[in-house]
Formats: C-alpha cells, sequence, structure tokens
C-alpha cells in the first residue's frame, strides 16, 4: 500500500523477563509491537480467557499499539478455510480434521465446523495430557469453561515449546490423532513437537514455517501445506506480525480495531494463504 516498513524480529529465548525489559525499551519508539510464541487471549465460542504471562507482557507496554494476532486469526483464517474449497477443491464435508490448538485459532476451528468437517480437538490431549477427543463446538466450549481458568494461571512454558525447544525433534504423544486425521491444523510448533515419525499423503494447514520447516514436512511425507498467511522471502510469518503491520497502517489502538477494520485492509491486500504441493493428493 505505499508503505515502507522496518520489521524486527527479537527473540528472548522463552524469557518473560527478558520480553518485559524488551518491551519497556520499545514502548514508544516503534510504530507497532507483535507478540509472537505467545497469545494473550484464548477464545471458545464468546468467552475470552487472558493468559497470566500474556496479560503480563500486554501491561508492560504504555503507548505503543500491541497485539498478538488474535484479530487476523479470526478474519483471516477464516477466509483460508473457503479459500481451501473454493480455490483448491478441497471438499472439506466429512474429511477427518485435528485441530491441534483450537483455543488460540478459535476463528478457524469454528470455519472448519461450519464446513462440514469432522473436527478432533487436541487442545486438552496435547497441552493437558488428557486422552479425552472433543468432537463439537458445545462440549470444546463446555470443557473450556471447566479447565481454562485455572490453566491460563499457569507459566506459558507448561502449554507451548519456547526458546531452544522448539528446535528439538519431535516427541510423538498420541499419534494415533495424527495419523487417523487427514487434515492437521493449528499452530506449527505447537503441531510439530508431538508429530509422529511419518505422516503420508496428509495435508497441513497452519502458520510461521520457515523454509527449513518446508524441508521437515516434506521428509515426513506431507501432500500439501497450506500456510494462512503468504510467501515472504521463503517463509510464512506469524499473524501477530502481519496484524502489527496492519496496526501501523490503520493508526489505532489495538483495543479500536474492529473486524470490519481488518476485513477492508485485507480486501485492499489480496493477502492468500499459500499452497505447496509436495506430493499428487
Amino acid at each position: 500500500m505505499g508503505e515502507q516498513f522496518d520489521i524486527s524480529r527479537v527473540g528472548t529465548d522463552g524469557s518473560i523477563d527478558k520480553a518485559i525489559a524488551k518491551l519497556h525499551a520499545l514502548d514508544g519508539t516503534v510504530d507497532a509491537i507483535g507478540l509472537g510464541g505467545i497469545d494473550v487471549y484464548l477464545y471458545a465460542g464468546t468467552d475470552r480467557y487472558a493468559l497470566r504471562d500474556g496479560l503480563r507482557l500486554l501491561d508492560a507496554v504504555k503507548i505503543t499499539p500491541v497485539v498478538d494476532g488474535s484479530g487476523l486469526k479470526n478474519t483471516l483464517e477464516r477466509s483460508a478455510i473457503s479459500f481451501m474449497q473454493n480455490n483448491l477443491g478441497i471438499e472439506l464435508r466429512g474429511k477427518r480434521v485435528l485441530m491441534v490448538s483450537a483455543l488460540d485459532r478459535f476463528g478457524m476451528a469454528q470455519a472448519l465446523v461450519q464446513a462440514g468437517a469432522d473436527v478432533v480437538f487436541g487442545d486438552f490431549i496435547f497441552a493437558l495430557d488428557l486422552d479425552r477427543p472433543v468432537r463439537g463446538l458445545d462440549e470444546f466450549e463446555e470443557m473450556a469453561r471447566k479447565y481454562l481458568p485455572d490453566a491460563c494461571k499457569l507459566p506459558f512454558q507448561f502449554f507451548y515449546p519456547t526458546g531452544k525447544k522448539q528446535d528439538r525433534p519431535p516427541q510423538a504423544k498420541y499419534p494415533e490423532y495424527y495419523e487417523d486425521a487427514e487434515i492437521i491444523a493449528g499452530d506449527y510448533h505447537f503441531m510439530r513437537q508431538f508429530m509422529p515419525d511419518r505422516l503420508d499423503g496428509k495435508t497441513i494447514l497452519t502458520n510461521t514455517v520457515t523454509a527449513g520447516d518446508v524441508d521437515f514436512l516434506r521428509d515426513h511425507g506431507i501432500a500439501r501445506l497450506v500456510t494462512t498467511t503468504p510467501d515472504f522471502g521463503g517463509r510464512s510469518f506469524g499473524t501477530n506480525v502481519v496484524e502489527a503491520a496492519m496496526i501501523a497502517l490503520l493508526g489505532k489502538k489495538w483495543a479500536d480495531v474492529t473486524d470490519e477494520d481488518y476485513r477492508v485492509l485485507l480486501d485492499r491486500l489480496h493477502l492468500e494463504p499459500r499452497v505447496i504441493e509436495f506430493q499428487a493428493a
């Protein structure tokens, strides 16, 4: 849209305290901040759950608009489901989908259910080690109300791989859910840490993948990779990065931005998912 952006990704190796210090230093010196690798809020239906550590990061910034990507997850990622149906010709009705983490991508999960997919919600299986496959949005929302108020008080590292943990080899956990699914959807780092050795012929719907991640998925037999944000220089960036750029364009505080604001910008930008066909599906 005619604007030049200077985008920097800065890691703190999973340290919340280092991240807070960095946020204090950046506050008021940049146009927007995207929080990567952590969520502030998780969603289940109309309920919103605040992660304690996510709020600590959000509260560290007083001047600069801060986002965690959830605004785009509720708009851009919903449209990715339509793209798969209309542009890729994938019939989702009846498809077996493992949604490894729906709480941080409720828009995607809801769109898959509305498209008629047979969705297994893996949040409680993989994050809380409860071998109880949840099927259906009502049951998912009921489970969230039961477990999330207490779970959100735990350190974020309890749920999600941070720092060097993101680079260690996957440690298969409940592999039968991966093996039964035709489509595996959700956050890439969360998905990868529990992957079995082979996922032949499956479609992955995710985001934030590097060129090395693409090679990893190819080597594990994936048939198709769909990322919800486009290819920027050989990788897809997290929704928090793209949303921060959009917030800078809008010139608004995060709390003042509406879904319609995002939709108008997305229409102008013509952002489409990236699709890599590794083999004939």
